[in-house]
């Protein structure tokens, strides 16, 4: 990657203890370091320290190099121990390295032509993307594309062999590409973005006019690129399943016309080809499920329809991990939603993850047979096609296909180029998280509170949700990544509960149903009888739990997404809960101290589902 020089024979006059030579050296090793470590640290000071420490390891055993032709190599090996003894000492304090404010790469003016050629945001893109893969991964795109060693070299220098190596490199790439569609930026993008930040990272204008990435850098031979596609720490998937998933990929060339994104979905010029062995005929409908992780955890979803003018099947809604999207063929305009979809005869969603006990319940409620044929897993990764055709009798959601994918390719939607695109979001769900305050009182007692909640599977991964009650300035109520918890007056755990245990019968959009829906399901999970009554213009609905001790009434905001108010209307006590959702909070507003409190082990309660807001109404915890 960098200019060429005879550095064979500067090591050579270097271990021979020439001056000039040594101070050469040191100016073209650390130069080249610098950039080595930082593309694997992102982190300019621990690059500092990482490359100080190599350097003077470096020249104390110089004189031992006797294959001066591997000196690239070898000093990067040196290097690459010293990251991994920082990684080790990381996990043994059990933190967390965070890149610097603003990922920012090299001084200013070194890269000012630079500027004018690559955009604020791509750039950011790029840096955000690299910034999420794991740093081993990191490690091996920059030693194969930057620093050009072959797969030989790196399989010694990561302590593995060869066939690891390129392995590991596949997986890098793949996890590259994924970070870059997330960001709406497709497959086809991958070369442009190692190129890009090559040139970031480059510590002069020089050194970054010389980064140009082949193709062939990035190829790692059938083998290796099978078996980084078909394994994986979760799950491993059939050839042919590795072939669906190539068929479902969306390729976006970047700079072009005929390509345009909404928020981070991608936009092409054609109808969508599904990549399922059923045909939809015009009478059916099909959706499609994703869960990344587990099947108690966020599912993407979207919903196919047959256009029967143009005989094509198009995507109507998808909701992946950053948005909401509709598309209206008649008007040919895709918008972008608060809300997520609810059913159109406000039934309730169901899930072809959904136990029989709770598909039971829900067709008893409402009063018709279940409508979801059943699939039982419990792993990440799970992916699921269901139909429904309008002449089956039952109008039952039959499973046509089901299996593991390792990437979100099929939650990327096309829509034809020259569709209107129409932001319908507020401020909040734009920026994908908000703070939310409650007042109110129940059993006689005042309750305010605050919290924060994310509004997509993307915001949730650091925007976590938190809450904490406070109920008549004594009894204390959290829920946080760390635990839930009941605190006493003094402080003291009263009991401590899995983490999400006081969102049950809240308001959880990134989970990626809409709020009415997880209300009713967290009702039925428990076997509470509920109502449903939607206004005229569908922007309010309320939701009528009845329980042994009275009634729960959820006032919802449909356009929103979230609960407006909580109405307990109880034998012995009534109250109400009152919600507001606001963009920015004063500094005291939201004490960090409490939103977040102390770990805690040694007790453990039952989780009770969304009762806990019954327990609350009656008047517990007590003081």
């Amino acid at each position: 990657m960098h200019k060429k020089c005879d550095y064979i024979d500067l090591v050579k006059q270097a271990q021979l203890g020439n001056r000039e030579s040594l101070d050469r050296l040191a100016a073209v090793a650390g130069e080249r370091l610098y950039e080595h470590v930082y593309r694997i640290t992102l982190q300019n000071s621990l690059t500092q320290d990482i490359v100080q420490e190599s350097m003077l390891e470096m020249f104390k055993i110089l004189g031992k190099l006797k294959n001066v032709d591997r000196f690239w190599p070898w000093l990067y090996g040196i290097a690459f121990n010293k990251i991994r003894h920082h990684q080790r000492r990381q996990r043994r304090q059990k933190t967390v390295g965070l890149p610097e404010r603003g990922y920012e790469t090299f001084s200013k003016d070194k890269q000012d032509g630079l500027a004018d050629l690559i955009g604020q945001e791509l750039k950011q893109t790029v840096l955000t993307a690299m910034n999420n893969l794991k740093p081993r991964h990191r490690a091996i795109l920059t030693m194969r594309c930057y620093d050009e060693l072959t797969y030989s070299q790196i399989a010694k220098l990561m302590d593995c062999s060869e066939f690891a190596a390129r392995m590991t490199f596949c997986r890098a790439k793949k996890s590259l590409a994924r970070q870059l569609s997330r960001r709406g930026l497709g497959k086809g993008a991958l070369l442009l973005a190692l190129t890009l930040f090559g040139k970031m990272t480059s510590t002069s204008a020089a050194t970054a006019a010389e980064i140009s990435i082949p193709a062939t850098a990035i190829k790692v031979g059938t083998a290796a690129t099978l078996a980084g596609i078909v394994t994986s720490k979760s799950a491993i998937v059939t050839v042919a399943t590795a072939g669906a998933i190539a068929a479902g990929s969306v390729a976006l060339t970047v700079g072009t016309d005929k390509t345009s994104s909404v928020g981070q979905g991608n936009l092409t010029q054609k109808f969508y080809s599904i990549p399922t062995a059923s045909k939809l005929t015009k009478d059916a409908e099909e959706c499609w499920y994703y869960y990344p992780d587990n099947t108690s955890k966020p599912v993407m979803t979207r919903s196919i329809k047959f256009d029967a003018g143009k005989k094509q099947r198009y995507c109507q809604w998808l909701q992946n991990d950053v948005g909401n999207y509709y598309y209206d063929k008649n008007r040919n305009a895709i918008y972008i939603k608060n809300h997520r979809m609810w059913n159109q005869d406000f039934s309730v969603r169901s899930l072809p993850t959904d136990s029989l006990q709770l598909s039971e319940f829900l067709a008893d409620v409402q009063g018709n047979t279940a409508e979801m044929e059943h699939i039982s897993y419990h792993g990440p990764g799970l992916f699921v096609i269901v139909q429904r055709d309008k002449d089956d009798t039952d109008g039952r959601w039959r499973i046509v296909q089901h299996y593991n994918v390792l990437d979100e390719d099929y939650f990327r939607c096309d829509w034809p180029t020259g569709s209107k695109i129409i932001d319908e979001r507020d401020f909040l769900h734009k920026r994908g998280w908000t703070y939310f305050k409650i007042e109110g009182e129940v059993a006689g007692r005042k309750v305010s509170g605050a919290g924060q909640i994310p509004f997509t599977y993307e915001a949730s991964k650091k925007h976590k949700p938190r809450l904490k009650l406070e109920v008549d300035g004594y009894d204390k109520i959290f829920d946080s990544p760390e635990g839930a918890f009941v605190c006493g007056a003094d402080g003291k755990v009263i009991a401590a509960y899995p983490a999400g245990s006081f969102f049950k019968g809240l308001s959880r959009p990134w989970m990626g149903l809409h709020t009415i829906d997880t209300i009713r399901r967290d009702a039925a999970g428990q076997r509470l009888w509920f109502e449903t009554k939607i206004n005229s213009n569908i922007e309010k609905s309320e939701v009528t739990i009845t329980t042994d001790k009275g009634k729960i009434i959820y006032t919802i905001d449909m356009q929103r997404d979230v609960i407006d108010k909580i109405k307990f209307e109880l034998a012995e006590y009534h109250g109400e809960l009152n919600f507001s959702y606001i963009a920015n909070m004063a500094q005291g507003d939201i004490d960090s101290s409490l939103l977040k409190p102390r770990s805690y082990s040694g007790l453990s309660g039952q989780n009770k589902g969304m009762l806990w807001l019954l327990s609350l109404a009656s008047g517990e915890p007590k003081k």
